[in-house]
């Protein structure tokens, strides 16, 4: 009887323990983290599998939208756009070099930046689900992230949402 016990107790232990385990990590946040950060957003990817020419049209409008919020929060310095564009020109980087994030950190150390805002989102039917990740420049630690779904029809709620996960950053 006692050998039949143990494999169960053992299988209804284990999700305890690996639950205990699994406990929240602490946030990293660097020294210089908070009001005065410079930061740089790079544009926002669309992960969708079907196409959608609407969404890839409003990459630019929602990188833009992630700037504007962070601006307005006041929390940090955003990095023109028009800057980094330049940036990306005058080193001549092409799109296939730009894929690796190790490369897009080390134009924003180039531009002065502390923190990159990467993110991008996806359709998948009637859901949208935005990302965002603050990356510190010369770590390339992870900061802090940021979701939120919405549905995919409702532009006001879309708007609404870029500026909430936008939010979670700082």
């Amino acid at each position: 009887m006692k050998k039949l016990l143990r494999p169960f107790l053992f299988i209804s232990l284990l999700p305890m323990f690996l639950n205990a385990c699994a406990g929240s990590q602490p946030q990293y946040t660097p020294e210089y983290f908070g009001s005065g950060s410079v930061v740089a957003v790079w544009n926002l990817e669309n992960y969708s599998v079907t196409e959608n020419q609407i969404l890839d049209d409003m990459q630019e409008f929602l990188t833009a939208k992630v700037a504007e919020t962070l601006k307005e929060s006041g929390e940090c310095i955003v990095v023109e756009r028009e800057k980094l564009v330049l940036a990306l020109e005058e080193l001549s980087l092409g799109s296939s070099v730009l894929v690796d994030e190790t490369s897009r950190l080390e134009v924003g150390r180039l531009l002065g930046a502390q923190f990159m805002v990467f993110g991008g989102f996806q359709q998948v039917g009637e859901q949208l689900r935005i990302d965002l990740r603050l990356i510190e420049v010369a770590s390339g630690a992870v900061v802090r992230t940021g979701v939120h779904t919405i549905r995919a029809d409702n532009v006001s709620a879309l708007l609404a949402a870029v500026e909430a996960v936008t939010a979670q950053l700082f």
